[in-house]
């Protein structure tokens, strides 16, 4: 990943977006706080961005923006996906809606994985649209009643590209998606709106990947991206976090890095390879400051005029924009 310096920071925090909240009954300045955390995708020959955006309270709206080009963005008003006085309140108040992830399903319906917090108990969850614009919330990702309450985040669910597009691709009549924010899980799915959390012989969560010793993503690792299926397999950029006893001693503690691992195309939980090296650790000043220092957070990818543009949270407070290897 190369930096795109003359565009960093992409987006910043901004006083002047502002909207009546139904929740608050009263007009917030829903940005104003920071921006963070983007996914993108590419309709109409544009980039759309999706990002986190929290107001002084820390509430979490998710905002939309597009480009032309990918690098020069024009935000609309006001945020398509934010907590309201809806079935979905109890769980979105008053954390908020956090770090979204949209990819297609092959019909044209953009399904997004997002986070709703309620400053207790972040819980992985959905919604769809047709138009990036409106957007139907279709409730948790873990619908059993032994994982209501566990903490889930972070739902990156496997593509392939086709052209411009990233499509959901099914694999041995499943979709999938790789999910958690400590070590990563996986869920399959029918139609990419109900999902079934992959358990082990004796009924638990199976893990397919762990934190390393030693190593960038020694405390924890977090899906990034969608995950992309190439000839050699399929590709997961993660993001992670290195400990402060057990860590790579070259970047010290609680550093937010993005590193890869390849899984089987065949068998999706299976991990074939892992680098030793990370893809992007904090080097900027935005990335080096802000709400939480010392993070490059990866959600956003699109293939757009021949390359790959990656979009990243910089300290949990700005948006960043790289180019990304082929």
């Amino acid at each position: 990943m190369n930096r795109l310096d003359d565009y960093n920071p992409l987006l910043e925090p901004d006083r002047r977006s502002e909207f009546y909240c139904p929740v608050r009954k009263k007009k917030i300045d829903w940005e104003e706080r920071s921006v963070f955390n983007p996914t993108a995708v590419v309709k109409d020959g544009r980039v759309w961005l999706l990002y986190r955006a929290q107001d002084q309270y820390g509430t979490s709206r998710i905002g939309l923006a597009n480009s032309r080009n990918g690098l020069e963005f024009k935000k609309n008003n006001i945020p398509v996906l934010r907590p309201e006085n809806d079935p979905m309140k109890e769980l979105e108040w008053e954390g908020g809606c956090e770090d979204p992830r949209v990819v297609q399903r092959e019909d044209g319906l953009y399904v997004m994985t997002y986070t709703a917090y309620d400053k207790k108990v972040a819980r992985l969850c959905l919604a769809t649209s047709y138009d990036l614009l409106s957007w139907e919330k279709k409730g948790t990702v873990l619908r059993e009643r032994k994982y209501r309450d566990l903490w889930s985040k972070s739902g990156a669910i496997v593509c392939e590209r086709d052209g411009s597009r990233i499509v959901a691709k099914k694999i041995k009549g499943k979709y999938w998606m790789y999910w958690g924010d400590t070590d990563l899980f996986m869920a399959s799915s029918d139609d990419m709106i109900n999902w079934v959390p992959l358990e082990d012989k004796k009924g638990n969560l199976k893990r397919v990947m762990m934190p390393r010793a030693g190593m960038f993503d020694s405390r924890l690792v977090e899906p990034g991206p969608f995950a992309l299926i190439q000839k050699e397999g399929i590709l997961l950029l993660y993001n992670s976090a290195n400990s402060a006893s057990s860590g790579d001693k070259t970047i010290g503690a609680d550093v937010y890095s993005v590193g890869q691992a390849l899984f089987s195309a065949k068998k999706p939980w299976e991990l074939r390879a892992r680098a030793n090296k990370y893809l992007i650790t904090p080097e900027k000043d935005f990335e080096k400051s802000g709400e939480v220092p010392n993070v490059c957070f990866l959600e956003g990818m699109v293939w757009i005029n021949g390359r790959w543009l990656m979009y990243y949270g910089g300290g949990d407070s700005n948006i960043g924009v790289a180019e990304g290897r082929q």
